[in-house]
């Protein structure tokens, strides 16, 4: 594995990529303290986080990735390089690489499915869950099969339509209908970022880590220890109803719906997300950093 970008060191500050071979990850750290790993979601990357950041850096060491074919992380080919099974185990690569021992993960929509993976395969790693509108994956056949037609679909579009084309449609969605009240020049910074991704990437992102894609089972939801907080917003109904699912099916979990909030609570109600994490840390995290010499 090798590190560019910066020195290599437990204590990496700043922006770096770190190359695992077929794959290259890019990840912002800053901060220091217990160790909180950031997953965006899809189309996101590691600016999905700046209305959070600043504050977390404060207490914590903040560790944010940009997901395969994501931000400035690299593009394979192959959609299967793109597994969240796979991964679980690159985030356990590069936690070994920057010298963290365990981490509580924050993981948004997608991330959030990769955050229960890493959870559910390497629970040594992980000391706690935050879970933002996320899921574990479809897992009934027919909703499955027809998920899958749907993430094909739009991988194809992608390609074929261009990213601007892409976005334009994306943001379309109804699922992003809370956030036509939000100021412009925050629309307009989401829109931005959405477009500095690939085609390649979002289109492979789709078909290898769409949430048709390796569901987890009803037996790994409930093997997770970490203690873990599901949020949603309660515009969101869909997810609001996931959340409460899936604390059924996590032993130490436990539901937080955030008022006039949609999909995106940390971007819609920054304030009350950031309150929502902090009381969690300031009740699960280890009392002493578990990161080497930080």
């Amino acid at each position: 594995m090798e590190i560019s970008g910066i020195r290599a060191g437990r204590c990496l500050t700043g922006h770096l990529d770190i190359d695992l071979g077929d794959l290259q990850l890019h990840a912002a750290i800053s901060g220091s303290g217990h160790p909180l790993l950031l997953l965006h979601g899809f189309t996101g990357s590691v600016e999905t986080w700046s209305p959070l950041r600043p504050e977390l850096e404060t207490e914590y060491r903040v560790v944010a990735i940009d997901l395969p074919g994501h931000g400035r992380s690299s593009s394979p080919p192959d959609p299967g390089r793109y597994s969240l099974r796979r991964f679980a185990s690159d985030l356990v690569r590069v936690l070994d690489e920057i010298g963290v021992g365990r981490a509580t993960v924050i993981g948004y929509s997608m991330g959030g499915r990769a955050a229960l993976h890493l959870a559910a395969a390497h629970p040594d790693r992980v000391a706690g869950l935050i879970l933002e509108s996320t899921s574990a994956g479809v897992s009934d056949p027919e909703l499955r099969k027809a998920r899958a037609e749907s993430d094909a679909e739009l991988a194809a579009f992608i390609e074929r339509q261009g990213i601007a084309a892409f976005v334009d449609r994306w943001e379309m969605l109804p699922l992003w209908e809370s956030q036509t009240s939000l100021p412009a020049s925050t629309r307009a910074a989401l829109r931005a970022q959405r477009l500095e991704n690939n085609a390649t990437g979002l289109a492979n992102s789709l078909r290898g880590a769409g949430a048709a894609v390796d569901p987890l089972s009803e037996s790994e939801l409930a093997g997770i220890s970490a203690a873990t907080l599901l949020v949603a917003g309660d515009l969101d109904a869909k997810y609001v109803g996931i959340a409460r699912q899936l604390a059924h099916s996590i032993p130490h979990a436990r539901v937080r719906v955030i008022p006039d909030a949609g999909h995106a609570v940390h971007i819609e109600r920054p304030r009350a997300m950031l309150d929502a994490v902090l009381e969690f840390l300031g009740g699960h995290v280890p009392v002493r950093a578990d990161t080497p010499g930080v």
